[in-house]
């Protein structure tokens, strides 16, 4: 059963000279237990995409539904942290917060009181490989694929049942992306994640469920 569906969407943006389709009727449905790889050339929609899907913008045209309700009748804040988390390329970690102190934030947010939230995310740094000694380091001391690591964790914390991944393995270099592929898999297959993942990368593409590839705002 779908957790997360996209039908007959439309986006259609203004730029200062001309109005832009970005997408032109996608049909998706995604479920949970996999892997799925959104791929394309630079312009064809898949950021577009993933925004609508993360809640971050509603379709021109058309519903994005996840669990069978519209992301237009949620709250947008309710929807981005109770049931989708998105992994950026950029890691998007606070410089000035511990690796600790990244992890508890989205979970303090939710209510959770800092002990338990300090307890929660020691047990994530290390679901997602990482030494408990990572946890009081800054994200400047560590490396690119440990950062990331860190920003997989974060979203974990929200427990949302939704993984957008945005290009998670962009700023890595071959086995930190193995490793990253890796986890992400591992996620949806052991834990029951629904993992989407919008991606350059052709041997991360390799590594999902199924691959939908986009051209000029359409599925191909």
């Amino acid at each position: 059963m779908a957790i997360l569906e996209v039908k007959n969407v439309h986006y259609t943006y203004r730029t200062q000279y001309q109005k832009v389709e970005a997408l032109k009727g996608i049909d998706l449905s995604f479920e949970a237990g996999r892997v799925y790889a959104v791929v394309g050339k630079s312009g064809s929609g898949k950021t577009t995409l993933l925004s609508l899907m993360a809640g971050l913008d509603l379709p021109t045209e058309g519903q994005v539904l996840c669990e069978g309700v519209s992301t237009a009748e949620m709250s947008p804040e309710r929807f981005r942290r109770e049931k989708v988390a998105v992994i950026y390329q950029s890691f998007r970690l606070f410089p000035l917060l511990t690796v600790a102190e990244n992890v508890m934030y989205p979970m303090e947010l939710a209510g959770l009181k800092p002990s338990a939230a300090r307890e929660k995310a020691a047990e994530l740094i290390a679901r997602v490989g990482l030494p408990a000694s990572a946890l009081d380091r800054y994200p400047t001391m560590l490396s690119g694929g440990e950062q990331q690591r860190v920003a997989i964790a974060r979203a974990l914390g929200m427990r949302t049942g939704i993984l957008l991944a945005d290009e998670p393995t962009g700023n890595l270099d071959t086995a930190n992306s193995e490793n990253i592929a890796a986890l992400l898999t591992s996620l949806a297959h052991e834990e029951g994640y629904c993992v989407i993942i919008v991606t350059h990368d052709m041997d991360l593409a390799a590594a999902a469920d199924e691959v939908v590839e986009l051209c000029d705002g359409v599925l191909k």
